[in-house]
């Protein structure tokens, strides 16, 4: 089965201390009965113990109001990153970008770049879009990890297979009233819009990039026609990142105090296979696998996307 979100572990870790608690107020409500000289100790432990679950209730129908506000977000940052496998990993990465904009057009989704570095070959360094239309978040969140490709490059004399690997991060836009940026934390600099091989596209400084100095987190917005909007768009990736970033703090944290691991995959591990060759694409999660590669390339991954709902 493919890992739950942080919300359903927090859920069901919340859900398994109230019913930890339900057990020990029975128990102690028995101690009580058959021992009256305890009774009242045992009535304020029971009370105690009262106020913890109701506690532990609210956390819990927070996180899943959380939640639903995610899976309902219209807009979404979509990140794909050249792994490893130099530049066949570039040109994997901009073939996945390719199938994501196919798919997306497809569902009449609007698809937009903020950012891109390419190499000489025009595969994707790096690249960051906005993908807005409805249920974008539900449909998309699982495509988050690294994907490896398996195939001979066109450059290859030998006919030697290559593995490369892409790695994706689909965060919800939303509003983040919690999320606190102190402008002296802000590193703001602005240059022009670069092209493949660090070429200039205009003569005005519009790109904008942002370091946020506690996080180190670096965002880049360059696709807009003004150095305002760029701003404002790179801001908004930023907060987007600081709350995936605690996020991910969070869900090590509960894995602790848990003293065990549930449920929880790690984006360096691979989620899915696609091996030309075999002509097979194979989703580890779901232990599922899919042929004609050519056709899914084109965008027509519902079959894939819809495994997980």
């Amino acid at each position: 089965m493919f890992p739950k979100s942080l919300e359903d572990i927090k859920t069901k870790y919340l859900k398994d201390e109230c019913i930890r608690i339900e057990k020990k107020i029975e128990e102690l409500r028995k101690i009580s009965q058959q021992e009256p000289n305890i009774a009242k100790i045992a009535e304020e432990e029971i009370s105690d113990l009262e106020r913890q679950k109701n506690s532990l209730i609210e956390q819990a129908e927070s996180l899943l109001q959380s939640k639903n506000q995610e899976e309902e977000s219209k807009s979404i940052i979509f990140e794909i990153r050249a792994g490893t496998g130099g530049e066949e990993a570039s040109l994997f990465a901009f073939d996945l970008a390719k199938m994501y904009e196919k798919y997306s057009a497809k569902k009449n989704w609007k698809f937009q770049k903020l950012n891109e570095s390419k190499t000489e070959l025009n595969g994707y360094k790096e690249a960051v879009f906005e993908i807005s239309g409805p249920e974008v978040y539900k449909k998309l969140k699982n495509e988050s990890g690294v994907h490896r490709i398996q195939r001979i490059p066109s450059t290859e004399k030998s006919g030697r297979i290559h593995t490369s690997t892409a790695s994706i991060v689909v965060l919800p836009e939303k509003k983040y009233e919690d999320i606190e940026i102190k402008p002296e934390d802000l590193e703001i600099g602005f240059t022009r819009a670069g092209g493949p091989g660090g070429q200039n596209v205009n003569k005005v400084e519009t790109a904008v990039r942002i370091l946020h100095k506690p996080s180190q987190i670096v965002v880049v917005s360059q696709n807009e026609r003004s150095q305002q909007r760029n701003k404002e768009k790179a801001l908004d990736i930023l907060k987007a990142k600081i709350s995936d970033l605690k996020k991910q703090k969070d869900e090590k944290k509960l894995s602790k105090e848990r003293k065990q691991q549930i449920g929880t995959q790690d984006r360096s591990e691979k989620i899915r296979t696609y091996n030309i060759l075999q002509d097979r694409v194979t989703d580890h999660r779901l232990k599922k696998s899919w042929h004609n590669i050519e056709n899914i390339f084109e965008g027509n991954i519902d079959s894939i996307i819809e495994s997980f709902e």
